[in-house]
């Protein structure tokens, strides 16, 4: 398949191998979309940001919770080929901006790294994490200016095809190029954080507009743009409620996984050679789970396991919506009668008060409860272990609130079964009592988790849901295997044609 011209994405985060410039699912996706391009022989280049001090490391002391910054594997820094500087104003200054190159065949990723002066390296320091509002939209500004530059003295606009802005953050670039023809904007996410508002005031100081007032950035680019893209078919319905004036303009892919970096190496060359056998994924989920009940032990050297010991796990960002107070709940309220361990991973954002809050609740339930191990910090490599050697996975964020998610489609073609909600990409994907189990119900509208009162009555019935599917899956691993091995076969078999990638990338590029 042969692509000459340049596909570019403009993204706040990337999830590269080895290295920490993500804070979570859209970074993991902008990365495997990559590599998939890479492996398509497309003319694919990717524009970040270098965070030289990641996210944050979340480590539980017995001060209570702390966030330290975190390090790029070095084995990362040997990928990166720096090219000379360019030089872009901010605030009126010179800002001097390092592009270090990371390539994969065909695809290259720039990731932008201020050098001069020390304030425009602060930007640069962290992801999502920032002192000001000012700060944050300089920082996008920065990446926007840069990225702007690059393309123009570096690859030349008359070579690019297709501009993909991933949220409205990397917007102001529509500022400096003629590039609206080309671009569309990709929307990862109902929620407020991923619809930045900026003052008129702020904007007009770095760029060539005049407005007024606040400015929802996510409406702003909806209006200059003649596309938009949202990443499940449930979400479009979502994200056209919340934005009517502009639904015709929508439509929707739904996200996919880079296979070759999430299953185990054995399934997936079964899977491709179609040899569907009992034996293989038996001798595959046997040494994943080792390796996770090697993994688990490192946290929690005394929690009793062995290779019988059924593995229940939840991993995610831990905000509200996603609902981390299912599992907990579940676990306070269900002395085990089985034996089986839950594994709770996943970060808060440090500004994040909820999601601090279930971090904290997590520590405590791993300190009080035998078989629960909190994971606090969670990383792709982290997860790879998790998705190949549990034996089932929960996904449970609020119904609407989950633009796709693809942690359950990274279990289900490592042959671990999903309990999940009826939402994101889940409805296309997860075949009720097939390749896994749902609960709760399928909703429509984007109803407030913060201030709507239906929210808790939804919470409460959704969970005596959740909590009843829960107890007869448990029951069903323990005294009916082989009906959940059916399952488990069936995820294996039937999901990875569903959530390739490779397929979302020939939807955006060749099928338009």
């Amino acid at each position: 398949m042969k692509f000459i011209m340049v596909i570019v994405s403009i993204t706040p985060e990337i999830a590269l191998e080895k290295s920490r410039n993500y804070a979570g699912g859209l970074g993991v996706l902008i990365s495997d979309k990559f590599y998939a391009a890479g492996d398509m022989g497309l003319n694919y280049l990717v524009f970040s940001l270098l965070y030289r001090s990641g996210y944050v490391r979340v480590k539980c002391t017995e001060r209570g919770l702390e966030f330290d910054a975190e390090d790029h594997d070095e084995e990362f820094y040997t990928k990166l080929v720096g090219e000379k500087e360019l030089v872009i104003t901010l605030r009126k200054e010179q800002v001097y901006v390092r592009p270090w190159i990371y390539t994969y065949k065909t695809a290259r990723a720039v990731l932008f790294e201020a050098t001069c002066p020390e304030w425009a390296r602060r930007l640069t320091d962290h992801v999502y994490l920032e002192s000001s509002e000012e700060e944050k939209f300089l920082k996008y500004a920065l990446l926007a200016k840069a990225t702007a530059k690059y393309l123009a003295e570096r690859i030349g606009l008359s070579m690019i095809t297709l501009v993909d802005l991933e949220e409205s953050y990397t917007s102001l670039i529509l500022y400096l190029l003629d590039i609206r023809d080309k671009a569309r904007v990709v929307i990862h996410t109902p929620g407020p954080w991923g619809h930045p508002v900026f003052s008129g005031e702020i904007l007009a100081s770095e760029f060539p507009v005049r407005y007024t007032g606040l400015v929802n950035m996510t409406e702003k680019t909806l209006e200059l743009l003649k596309e938009a893209i949202t990443v499940s078919s449930k979400q479009l319905s979502i994200i056209s409620s919340i934005f009517p004036q502009f639904k015709e303009k929508f439509r929707h892919i739904t996200n996919g996984i880079y296979l070759d970096r999430w299953m185990h190496p054995q399934l997936l060359s079964a899977w491709r050679k179609g040899e569907f056998k009992k034996d293989i994924i038996l001798t595959a989920k046997r040494e994943a789970k080792k390796a996770l009940l090697n993994l688990v032990k490192t946290y929690k050297p005394d929690i009793p396991v062995d290779e019988e010991t059924m593995i229940i796990t939840w991993a995610r960002r831990l905000t509200r919506y996603k609902r981390p107070y299912f599992p907990a709940k579940f676990i306070e309220e269900n002395p085990s009668e089985f034996n089986y361990i839950v594994v709770l991973a996943g970060k808060p954002h440090p500004r994040d008060t909820d999601g601090i809050e279930y971090s904290k609740l997590f520590k405590s339930l791993s300190d009080r409860v035998n078989r629960v191990v909190y994971i606090s910090d969670y990383s792709t490599d982290i997860a790879k272990v998790l998705v190949q050697g549990s034996d089932l996975w929960l996904f449970t964020p609020f119904s609407g609130w989950e633009a796709c998610g693809t942690s359950y489609m990274k279990a289900l073609v490592n042959g671990t079964p999903v309990l999940s909600s009826r939402d994101g990409g889940v409805l296309e994907v997860v075949e009720d009592n097939i390749t896994g189990w749902l609960f709760g119900r399928d909703l429509r509208e984007f109803i407030d988790i913060y201030n709507d009162p239906r929210a808790k009555l939804i919470d409460e019935e959704e969970y005596t849901d959740f909590k009843s599917k829960l107890i007869r899956i448990i029951d069903m691993y323990f005294n009916r295997h082989d009906e959940y091995l059916n399952v488990a076969i069936n995820a294996w078999i039937k999901t990875p044609s569903k959530v390739d990638i490779k397929s979302a990338m020939k939807k955006y590029y060749f099928e338009r």
